[in-house]
């Protein structure tokens, strides 16, 4: 059973980052749908990762430069930096994707069929430089208040994002071109063993987040997160009927946002 766990975690990791799970270890992964369908549960794992490459960039930077008034701002570029050579900006090429998609008035049809265009327009343009500007700009204001809180809100923010977009999987149906899509072995949705998984990752990190930063930090970045998934859900439905993988890889990026933006108003 452990054995099983790993494989399906080094799925996770094989599908949602460029760390290196190649050769030996991928083949005693073994890729199957079913596999990786179980290894949704993982995804808030995945995110245990890319927290701790985002805080260690973070916390060096903040090493190196000192404590001069622009360095906050410039250690968030930093692990902003980091994170998408960690994950090769698969999720937000997710969301440039949805924003062209769903930024005019496309019927389904026609919105569905540009969120397949490897080709980014305006719209996914702009929401790729106002997501990398909201991202740095509230952890740097999250860094007003010292490197703790932005290390806490990086961690909670990058593993909380992951398993929310889990709940689209759960609730609603898979639209597009299920053949094609690279987010295909979500097509049938979640068990509710996935989502158990799914949330016993997130547990340990929002515990020692509610011990160091206390409870308004993690319950406004939750509410806040979750308050987006919602909004962004309602959306999903009323423009495609249910979600793609492009909407899944959107909402991550706008939860984890909305994490921060809590977290910074608990700072208040």
């Amino acid at each position: 059973m452990l054995a099983e766990a790993l494989r399906h975690y080094l799925l996770a990791l094989q599908f949602f980052t460029r760390i290196p799970v190649t050769g030996a270890l991928a083949d005693w992964a073994g890729f199957t749908p079913h596999r990786l369908r179980a290894a949704a549960g993982h995804f808030p794992g995945v995110g245990w990762l890319v927290a701790i490459g985002a805080c260690a960039a973070y916390a060096a930077s903040r090493w190196l430069w000192g404590s001069g008034p622009a360095v906050p701002l410039a250690a968030a570029v930093t692990c902003t930096i980091a994170t998408a050579l960690m994950t090769g900006a698969f999720h937000e090429d997710g969301l440039a994707d949805v924003a062209d998609g769903l930024g005019g008035n496309a019927s389904r049809e026609r919105a569905l069929d540009i969120m397949k265009d490897s080709r980014i327009g305006a719209y996914g343009a702009l929401a790729l430089v106002l997501v990398i500007a909201a991202k740095i700009s509230l952890l740097a204001v999250l860094g007003g208040g010292g490197t703790g809180p932005v290390l806490a809100a990086l961690t909670g923010g990058h593993v909380f994002s992951r398993f929310l977009p889990l709940l689209l999987v759960r609730s609603m149906a898979h639209v597009g071109d299920t053949a094609r899509s690279k987010s295909k072995p979500l097509a049938d949705r979640i068990s509710r063993d996935t989502l158990a998984i799914a949330a016993l990752w997130c547990l340990p990190v929002l515990a020692v987040l509610l011990a160091c930063q206390g409870f308004a930090f993690v319950a406004l970045g939750i509410v806040f997160a979750v308050a987006a998934l919602w909004h962004l859900r309602r959306i999903f439905l009323r423009r495609l009927g249910g979600f793609t993988g492009d909407c899944l890889g959107a909402a991550q990026q706008v939860c984890e946002i909305a994490f921060y933006a809590g977290a910074a108003v608990a700072l208040r």
